[in-house]
Protein backbone atom coordinates (compact mmCIF):
# COMPACT_ATOMS: atom_id res chain seq x y z
CA UNK A 1 0.00 0.00 0.00
CA UNK A 2 1.46 3.38 -0.97
CA UNK A 3 2.81 5.47 1.87
CA UNK A 4 0.44 8.37 1.18
CA UNK A 5 -2.60 6.10 1.47
CA UNK A 6 -1.35 4.73 4.78
CA UNK A 7 -0.81 8.24 6.10
CA UNK A 8 -4.28 9.28 4.93
CA UNK A 9 -5.87 6.30 6.69
CA UNK A 10 -3.97 7.11 9.89
CA UNK A 11 -5.07 10.74 9.69
CA UNK A 12 -8.73 9.75 9.18
CA UNK A 13 -8.54 7.29 12.07
CA UNK A 14 -7.01 9.88 14.40
CA UNK A 15 -9.62 12.44 13.35
CA UNK A 16 -12.41 9.94 14.07
CA UNK A 17 -10.96 9.18 17.49
CA UNK A 18 -10.61 12.88 18.27
CA UNK A 19 -14.20 13.59 17.18
CA UNK A 20 -15.45 10.68 19.27
CA UNK A 21 -13.59 12.02 22.29
CA UNK A 22 -14.98 15.53 21.86
CA UNK A 23 -18.56 14.33 21.37
CA UNK A 24 -18.56 11.71 24.14
CA UNK A 25 -21.56 12.06 26.49
CA UNK A 26 -20.74 13.50 29.91
CA UNK A 27 -24.16 13.45 31.51
CA UNK A 28 -24.60 14.75 35.05
CA UNK A 29 -25.91 12.36 37.70
CA UNK A 30 -29.38 13.93 37.66
CA UNK A 31 -29.77 13.37 33.92
CA UNK A 32 -28.57 9.78 34.22
CA UNK A 33 -31.16 9.44 36.96
CA UNK A 34 -33.90 10.94 34.80
CA UNK A 35 -33.21 8.48 32.01
CA UNK A 36 -32.99 5.61 34.48
CA UNK A 37 -36.27 6.64 36.11
CA UNK A 38 -37.96 6.51 32.71
CA UNK A 39 -36.55 3.03 31.99
CA UNK A 40 -37.34 1.76 35.47
CA UNK A 41 -41.02 2.72 35.37
CA UNK A 42 -40.98 5.53 37.94
CA UNK A 43 -42.97 7.84 35.68
CA UNK A 44 -45.79 5.31 35.47
CA UNK A 45 -46.89 6.37 38.97
CA UNK A 46 -45.15 9.72 39.52
CA UNK A 47 -46.00 11.07 36.05
CA UNK A 48 -43.70 12.47 33.33
CA UNK A 49 -40.39 13.41 34.99
CA UNK A 50 -42.15 12.97 38.33
CA UNK A 51 -44.31 16.06 37.83
CA UNK A 52 -47.84 14.66 37.97
CA UNK A 53 -48.56 11.80 40.36
CA UNK A 54 -51.37 9.49 39.34
CA UNK A 55 -54.49 8.90 41.44
CA UNK A 56 -54.04 6.46 44.33
CA UNK A 57 -57.49 5.38 45.60
CA UNK A 58 -57.69 4.40 49.24
CA UNK A 59 -55.22 6.94 50.62
CA UNK A 60 -56.22 10.22 52.24
CA UNK A 61 -53.69 12.12 50.09
CA UNK A 62 -55.44 10.54 47.06
CA UNK A 63 -52.47 10.61 44.66
CA UNK A 64 -48.86 9.50 44.26
CA UNK A 65 -46.50 12.33 45.32
CA UNK A 66 -44.75 14.49 42.72
CA UNK A 67 -41.01 15.15 42.78
CA UNK A 68 -41.50 18.88 42.17
CA UNK A 69 -43.22 19.80 45.43
CA UNK A 70 -44.74 16.90 47.30
CA UNK A 71 -41.37 15.26 47.85
CA UNK A 72 -40.55 17.68 50.67
CA UNK A 73 -43.55 16.35 52.62
CA UNK A 74 -42.11 12.86 52.43
CA UNK A 75 -38.35 13.45 52.45
CA UNK A 76 -36.50 16.51 53.69
CA UNK A 77 -33.00 15.43 52.68
CA UNK A 78 -31.14 13.38 50.05
CA UNK A 79 -30.67 10.66 52.69
CA UNK A 80 -34.41 10.22 53.05
CA UNK A 81 -34.91 10.25 49.27
CA UNK A 82 -32.32 7.47 49.13
CA UNK A 83 -34.26 5.46 51.74
CA UNK A 84 -37.47 5.78 49.74
CA UNK A 85 -35.82 4.50 46.58
CA UNK A 86 -33.72 1.79 48.19
CA UNK A 87 -36.19 0.47 50.78
CA UNK A 88 -39.57 1.74 49.60
CA UNK A 89 -39.96 3.78 52.80
CA UNK A 90 -37.92 5.95 55.14
CA UNK A 91 -37.00 4.81 58.63
CA UNK A 92 -39.13 7.64 60.01
CA UNK A 93 -42.24 6.72 58.02
CA UNK A 94 -41.83 3.01 58.73
CA UNK A 95 -42.04 3.77 62.45
CA UNK A 96 -45.41 5.49 62.01
CA UNK A 97 -48.48 3.30 62.53
CA UNK A 98 -50.63 5.86 60.72
CA UNK A 99 -48.38 5.69 57.66
CA UNK A 100 -48.38 1.88 57.67
CA UNK A 101 -52.18 1.86 57.77
CA UNK A 102 -52.35 4.35 54.90
CA UNK A 103 -49.93 2.24 52.86
CA UNK A 104 -52.15 -0.80 53.25
CA UNK A 105 -55.22 1.16 52.13
CA UNK A 106 -53.53 2.59 49.05
CA UNK A 107 -53.92 0.97 45.65
CA UNK A 108 -50.35 1.87 44.65
CA UNK A 109 -47.34 1.26 46.91
CA UNK A 110 -43.77 2.45 46.56
CA UNK A 111 -41.51 -0.52 45.67
CA UNK A 112 -38.03 -1.09 47.09
CA UNK A 113 -35.35 -0.98 44.39
CA UNK A 114 -32.36 -2.20 46.40
CA UNK A 115 -32.38 -5.60 44.66
CA UNK A 116 -32.96 -4.17 41.19
CA UNK A 117 -30.52 -1.26 41.05
CA UNK A 118 -26.86 -0.78 41.89
CA UNK A 119 -25.80 1.72 44.53
CA UNK A 120 -24.56 4.01 41.77
CA UNK A 121 -27.91 3.89 39.97
CA UNK A 122 -29.70 4.69 43.22
CA UNK A 123 -27.44 7.70 43.71
CA UNK A 124 -28.30 8.90 40.20
CA UNK A 125 -32.00 8.64 41.05
CA UNK A 126 -31.42 10.56 44.28
CA UNK A 127 -29.70 13.29 42.27
CA UNK A 128 -32.60 13.44 39.81
CA UNK A 129 -35.33 13.63 42.46
CA UNK A 130 -33.33 16.26 44.36
CA UNK A 131 -32.94 18.39 41.23
CA UNK A 132 -36.66 18.14 40.48
CA UNK A 133 -37.49 19.42 43.98
CA UNK A 134 -35.32 22.52 43.26
CA UNK A 135 -33.42 23.09 46.52
CA UNK A 136 -33.18 26.78 47.38
CA UNK A 137 -29.84 28.51 48.04
CA UNK A 138 -29.38 30.18 51.41
CA UNK A 139 -27.24 32.79 49.65
CA UNK A 140 -29.49 35.76 48.80
CA UNK A 141 -27.83 36.58 45.47
CA UNK A 142 -27.89 32.94 44.35
CA UNK A 143 -31.54 32.65 45.37
CA UNK A 144 -32.38 35.70 43.25
CA UNK A 145 -30.46 34.15 40.38
CA UNK A 146 -32.54 30.99 40.72
CA UNK A 147 -35.75 33.04 40.69
CA UNK A 148 -34.65 35.04 37.64
CA UNK A 149 -33.58 31.88 35.79
CA UNK A 150 -37.02 30.47 36.42
CA UNK A 151 -38.72 33.67 35.27
CA UNK A 152 -36.60 33.86 32.10
CA UNK A 153 -37.48 30.29 31.16
CA UNK A 154 -33.95 28.89 31.52
CA UNK A 155 -35.17 25.79 33.31
CA UNK A 156 -37.34 24.82 30.37
CA UNK A 157 -34.32 23.63 28.38
CA UNK A 158 -31.71 23.17 31.12
CA UNK A 159 -34.13 21.43 33.49
CA UNK A 160 -35.11 22.44 37.03
CA UNK A 161 -32.22 24.25 38.65
CA UNK A 162 -30.31 23.92 35.37
CA UNK A 163 -29.48 20.37 36.42
CA UNK A 164 -30.63 18.21 33.49
CA UNK A 165 -29.33 17.49 29.99
CA UNK A 166 -32.44 16.99 27.91
CA UNK A 167 -32.11 15.75 24.31
CA UNK A 168 -31.23 18.33 21.66
CA UNK A 169 -31.03 16.72 18.20
CA UNK A 170 -28.41 18.21 15.91
CA UNK A 171 -26.23 19.63 18.68
CA UNK A 172 -22.65 18.49 19.16
CA UNK A 173 -23.43 15.95 21.87
CA UNK A 174 -27.15 15.58 21.30
CA UNK A 175 -28.29 17.22 24.52
CA UNK A 176 -28.58 20.57 26.28
CA UNK A 177 -25.66 20.98 28.72
CA UNK A 178 -26.51 21.22 32.41
CA UNK A 179 -25.07 24.02 34.54
CA UNK A 180 -23.49 21.64 37.02
CA UNK A 181 -22.11 19.09 34.54
CA UNK A 182 -18.67 18.35 33.13
CA UNK A 183 -19.53 20.01 29.78
CA UNK A 184 -20.11 23.45 31.30
CA UNK A 185 -16.45 24.55 31.73
CA UNK A 186 -15.82 23.72 28.07
CA UNK A 187 -18.58 26.12 27.06
CA UNK A 188 -18.16 28.80 29.70
CA UNK A 189 -14.67 29.68 30.89
CA UNK A 190 -15.56 32.58 33.17
CA UNK A 191 -18.09 35.25 34.13
CA UNK A 192 -17.37 37.21 30.95
CA UNK A 193 -18.21 34.31 28.65
CA UNK A 194 -21.27 33.50 30.74
CA UNK A 195 -22.53 37.04 30.22
CA UNK A 196 -22.01 36.71 26.47
CA UNK A 197 -24.02 33.50 26.34
CA UNK A 198 -26.86 35.04 28.36
CA UNK A 199 -26.97 38.39 26.55
CA UNK A 200 -26.08 37.39 22.97
CA UNK A 201 -26.97 33.69 22.86
CA UNK A 202 -23.36 32.72 22.10
CA UNK A 203 -19.93 33.57 23.45
CA UNK A 204 -17.42 35.49 21.36
CA UNK A 205 -15.09 32.47 21.38
CA UNK A 206 -17.74 30.13 19.96
CA UNK A 207 -19.04 32.78 17.58
CA UNK A 208 -15.61 32.90 15.94
CA UNK A 209 -15.37 29.12 15.63
CA UNK A 210 -16.95 27.83 12.36
CA UNK A 211 -17.24 24.25 13.65
CA UNK A 212 -18.92 25.37 16.86
CA UNK A 213 -21.36 27.56 14.93
CA UNK A 214 -22.18 24.67 12.59
CA UNK A 215 -23.48 22.60 15.49
CA UNK A 216 -25.12 25.54 17.26
CA UNK A 217 -27.07 26.44 14.13
CA UNK A 218 -27.96 22.80 13.41
CA UNK A 219 -29.32 22.14 16.91
CA UNK A 220 -33.09 22.03 17.37
CA UNK A 221 -32.88 23.95 20.66
CA UNK A 222 -30.85 27.14 20.39
CA UNK A 223 -29.65 29.40 23.17
CA UNK A 224 -31.70 32.62 22.96
CA UNK A 225 -30.31 36.12 23.45
CA UNK A 226 -31.81 37.58 26.63
CA UNK A 227 -30.24 41.03 26.38
CA UNK A 228 -33.54 42.91 26.03
CA UNK A 229 -35.24 40.86 28.75
CA UNK A 230 -32.70 41.26 31.54
CA UNK A 231 -33.08 43.38 34.64
CA UNK A 232 -30.13 45.27 36.15
CA UNK A 233 -27.80 42.84 37.89
CA UNK A 234 -29.34 39.72 36.34
CA UNK A 235 -26.14 38.37 34.82
CA UNK A 236 -24.32 38.63 38.16
CA UNK A 237 -27.07 36.90 40.13
CA UNK A 238 -27.49 34.22 37.46
CA UNK A 239 -23.75 33.59 37.56
CA UNK A 240 -23.89 33.44 41.36
CA UNK A 241 -26.60 30.81 41.15
CA UNK A 242 -24.65 28.75 38.61
CA UNK A 243 -21.62 28.82 40.91
CA UNK A 244 -23.82 27.64 43.77
CA UNK A 245 -25.26 24.85 41.60
CA UNK A 246 -21.73 23.72 40.71
CA UNK A 247 -20.65 23.53 44.35
CA UNK A 248 -20.43 19.88 45.52
CA UNK A 249 -23.07 19.04 48.09
CA UNK A 250 -25.17 22.13 47.36
CA UNK A 251 -28.40 20.11 47.41
CA UNK A 252 -29.28 20.69 51.06
CA UNK A 253 -32.65 20.20 52.66
CA UNK A 254 -35.28 22.93 52.37
CA UNK A 255 -35.03 23.49 56.14
CA UNK A 256 -31.25 23.98 55.90
CA UNK A 257 -31.62 26.20 52.83
CA UNK A 258 -34.06 28.43 54.72
CA UNK A 259 -31.65 28.78 57.63
CA UNK A 260 -33.38 26.29 59.89
CA UNK A 261 -36.73 28.10 59.93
Amino acid sequence: MPRLIVLALVAVTLAAIAFGWVTRPRLPAAERGRRLAERTGCFGCHGPEGTHGTANPGRTDKSVPEFTGDVMMYADSPDQIREWIRDGVTVKKAASQTWREQRQKGTLRMPAFKKRLSSGEIEDLVAFVTVMSEPEPADTAAARGQARARALGCFGCHGPGGGLSRPNPGSLKGYVPSWDGADFPELVRDRTEFGQWVEKGVSGRFGRNPMAMFFLKRAVLKMPAFETHLEPGDVDTLWRYVQWARTPGHAVSREEAMGGE
